[in-house]
Formats: structure tokens, C-alpha cells, sequence
């Protein structure tokens, strides 16, 4: 085909679409104007599906959440329906190929992700309210096809591992600079920051704990060895910005999980024995039942609510006493315990605990923020949610892909040559251990904002085990 040809083509769809463009204008249909974005997203995803995954990445800091679209389902726009996309057009890919990496696939992390996954599979058919557990399932898939398999396969090209974590540092700290800006309209007061960040984040304890995913992985960086000096610098602002966000944040949660890595990346650096750790955490567990009761009446002695003193507010963490944040979660916590012990096995379903915690209350728990509807609420923790929604099983399979990727975290990365990837993946470990930590207070899993880094963080760590551990810098291309 001549050139004059494909220029003629190219003008008469170019005209026929301004003569449709105007005809659904004339009549309201604004639709229509989106159409050229998403045949290019179509486009992308046919031909370049590492760049419709890395665009998702960095449209993810800035997505919103439009609360109800129907039948009472939210979603994330415009992030949920282009992962959506990017799910089906890889699905099409290995099913025409009939081929997936053998080596990804009997890796034990991703064993553990399928049996997780088939329960909750197997838990949306005795789920109290099928829908709801259905869109659950949905959206777990299109998270971890996307940010796990998907991307394992994108890691294996050792330069998408940095453009991953860059993709997704630099907007969120776009996101913290607004929300700084506009704190700063609010005096920097601690109540205003419950809803500075949006439309960007629900609240302030989801901007907080992702706040805390990437503040490791900024760090980390500082020693790379291929990183010029004025990039250094660059980072090093971004640095400042997130750590002032984190603390205007007021999110305790998010302080206490940041200490935590403190305490990991400790015992990494020093190769502390497995032993000695696990006899550490047995003496603390052992230690807590023995002097469980003086533990509570000294904790019931502590009236210090939140503030907008920081030192006040860091005190509030241990406020059982009268802090309605701290009271609502051990609230929300015995609700889900209950709820599991009515039905241990498969739970009310996923994606179910709002709907049916309130009558699991007890009114002597109740707090001022307590409903008796118990409406659009969530269990406050990664691990009593899952226990409640898929029964015992749903919280093990949970708890096997945690454990495994602490494992394999640490092993990985004692036996990587290349510097640049241990770097990234000590940053990745300890972001990701922020949400672990994390998960004991809230849960995230719900919100294309945490399920980004969480599955892409053990993605990485796949890759780098499989394609990039005996590789050293001068072949990783970093």
C-alpha cells in the first residue's frame, strides 16, 4: 500500500469520526469522545502488554473511587477496568499459546496463591451473598493475574523492575504533595487529616499504610551504585516528602509498621539465626499470657486520646481505655471472632464481614463511632477478616503465602550477586513487610492502591528469584 493510500485512509477515519463525534455531541453522548482512549488502551494491550501494566501502575496513585455504580459494587477508575483488560488479553495470550513459564508456575509462592485463590473460590458458593463474593473473586483475580503473574513475566526484563517501583513512587508522591498543601489549609490539625487526601484516598490510614510500602524502597535506592548525584538528590527530596506525609498522615498504624521493618532489616543485615528469632517470639508470646492481666491495667491506665500533638497522638496507640479508634477495632475484632465461630469453616463469604458484623456486636464494646447497622464497615485487620469471611482455611492459605515469602525474601536475597537487585529487593521485603505489619490494625486488599505493591512485591521477588539471582550488575542492564 502506498503512502498516499494510508494517508487517504487515515483522513476519511479521522473524518467519519469528527462527523460521529459531532452527531453524539449534538445529542448529549460524551461517551463517545472516550472512544480513541480506549481503542489505543486495546491497542497497547495487544501489542505492548508491559507498557498497559506499567501504565496501570502509575494511574494507580491517582485513581478514585466511585463508591456505587450499581447493585451496590464499587470500583476504582479508571485502574479496576483497564486491569479488567489487561487479565482477559493475557488469559487469550496463554490460552491460544498454551504456554505459561513452568518455572513461575511450580514456584511454591505461586502454588500457595492458587490454593488461596481456589478457596475462595470454593467459599463464594456458601457465601451468605453470592454477588458480593463473586465481585470479591473478580477482583482478586484481576489483581493477581496482573500484578503477579503478568508481572513476573514484564520483570523479566531487569529494567521494568525499577520503572515498576519509580512508576509508582513518583505519583503517590505527587498525591503527598497535594495533600500536604492542602493539610496546610487546615493548619496541619489532626482532624482535617482524616480527608485531606481525597478524592485520591478513601482516608487517611489506606494513604498512610502505602505511604509506608514505598518509604523503604526510596531509602534503599540511596545505595545504588549507578545512580548519578543529582539523582541521589532527587530522591532524597522525595524522601522528605514522604516522611513529612507519613507524619501528617497521624496514621499510628502506619508509625508502628515502619519501626517494624526496623526490626527486620536488623535481623537480615545481621544474619540473625531462624532459632533465635523464633525462641525471641516465643518468649514475647509467652511473656504476654503470663502477665496478660497487669499488661491490660497498666494499657488501661493510659487516657491519652489522639491529637494533634504528634507526641500525644504516638501515646494515643496504646489508649484501650477510652481511644474510640483503638476501642472500635477491638470492637470490629470480637464481632469477626464471633462470626467465625458460628461458621469456622467457610465463613459468611468474601467480601461479606460488612454486611453482617453489627448484630455480632456486644453493647458493652460498643464505642461512639459504632453503628448499630454495622453498614460499610471492614474488620480493621488482614487476618480476623478473612478469618470471618472464609473461615479457617481462608486465613491459613493466607498465612502460608505470607510465610513462604518471608522465607524466600530473605533467602533470595543472601543468595542474589547483583547489588542493584538486592537493593531492590531488600526495598520491596521491608515495603512489604509495613503492610504485614500493618494488617494486624486494617485491611487494604479491597483497594487497587495496596493490591498493586502487594502482589507486585512478591512478583518481584519471583522474577528476581527465577530470571535475575545469579545474574551480576554488568548483565542485569539496571
Amino acid at each position: 500500500m502506498t503512502q498516499a493510500k494510508k494517508n487517504r485512509i487515515l483522513y476519511l477515519i479521522a473524518g467519519v469520526f469528527i462527523a460521529l463525534s459531532s452527531v453524539f455531541l449534538f445529542f448529549e453522548q460524551f461517551w463517545f469522545l472516550g472512544l480513541p482512549i480506549a481503542l489505543a488502551v486495546i491497542a497497547v494491550a495487544i501489542f505492548r502488554l508491559d507498557w498497559l501494566f506499567l501504565l496501570i501502575t502509575l494511574l494507580t496513585p491517582f485513581s478514585i473511587n466511585v463508591e456505587n455504580i450499581g447493585g451496590g459494587f464499587g470500583l476504582h477508575l479508571p485502574t479496576e477496568p483497564l486491569m479488567f483488560g489487561l487479565m482477559v488479553v493475557f488469559l487469550i495470550r496463554v490460552f491460544q499459546d498454551s504456554y505459561f513459564d513452568s518455572k513461575v508456575m511450580r514456584h511454591p509462592l505461586t502454588l500457595a496463591i492458587f490454593i488461596n485463590t481456589f478457596w475462595i473460590f470454593i467459599s463464594c458458593f456458601t457465601s451468605e451473598e453470592p454477588l458480593v463474593s463473586v465481585k470479591f473473586l473478580l477482583s482478586r483475580l484481576w489483581f493477581v493475574v496482573g500484578f503477579f503473574f503478568i508481572a513476573t513475566q514484564v520483570f523479566r526484563d531487569s529494567n521494568n523492575i525499577r520503572r515498576f517501583l519509580w512508576m509508582y513512587i513518583v505519583p503517590l508522591t505527587v498525591v503527598g504533595i497535594y495533600t500536604i498543601i492542602v493539610h496546610s489549609t487546615h493548619n496541619f490539625d489532626q482532624k482535617p487529616a482524616h480527608w485531606v487526601m481525597q478524592p485520591f484516598f478513601k482516608d487517611h490510614t489506606s494513604y498512610g499504610a502505602i505511604l509506608a510500602m514505598f518509604y523503604p524502597i526510596t531509602w534503599a535506592y540511596l545505595w545504588s551504585k549507578n545512580l548519578s548525584i543529582n539523582t541521589k538528590i532527587v530522591i532524597g527530596v522525595i524522601i522528605a516528602i514522604l516522611t513529612l506525609a507519613i507524619i501528617l498522615s497521624y496514621t499510628r498504624a502506619a508509625w508502628v509498621s515502619l519501626l517494624g521493618t526496623l526490626v527486620v532489616f536488623g535481623i537480615v543485615q545481621f544474619r540473625v539465626k531462624w532459632w533465635i528469632v523464633i525462641v525471641m517470639l516465643g518468649i514475647g508470646v509467652g511473656g504476654y499470657f503470663s502477665f496478660e492481666d497487669q499488661i491490660f491495667q497498666k494499657l488501661e491506665k493510659n487516657r491519652q486520646d489522639s491529637s494533634d500533638d504528634i507526641a500525644e497522638h504516638v501515646n494515643s496507640i496504646s489508649n484501650v481505655a477510652t481511644d474510640a479508634s483503638n476501642l472500635e477495632r477491638i470492637n470490629r475484632w470480637s464481632a469477626a471472632l464471633r462470626m467465625f465461630e458460628e461458621r469456622p469453616i467457610f465463613g459468611f463469604g468474601p467480601g461479606t464481614y460488612k454486611f453482617y458484623y453489627a448484630s455480632y456486636q456486644h453493647s458493652s464494646q460498643l464505642t461512639i463511632i459504632s453503628t448499630n447497622f454495622g453498614n460499610l464497615g471492614n474488620a480493621h485487620s488482614e487476618y480476623f477478616g478473612p478469618l470471618a469471611e472464609q473461615g479457617v482455611l481462608g486465613l491459613i492459605t493466607l498465612l502460608i503465602i505470607m510465610g513462604i515469602a518471608i522465607y524466600k525474601f530473605i533467602v533470595v536475597y543472601y543468595d542474589t550477586k547483583s547489588l542493584e537487585m538486592r537493593i531492590a529487593l531488600m526495598g520491596a521485603f521491608l515495603g512489604w513487610i509495613t503492610y504485614i505489619v500493618h494488617g494486624v490494625l486494617n485491611n487494604y486488599l479491597d483497594l487497587d492502591k495496596a493490591n498493586v505493591p502487594f502482589w507486585g512485591f512478591l512478583a518481584l521477588l519471583v522474577a528476581v528469584e527465577v530470571y535475575h539471582k545469579n545474574k551480576s550488575d554488568e548483565a542485569t542492564a539496571y
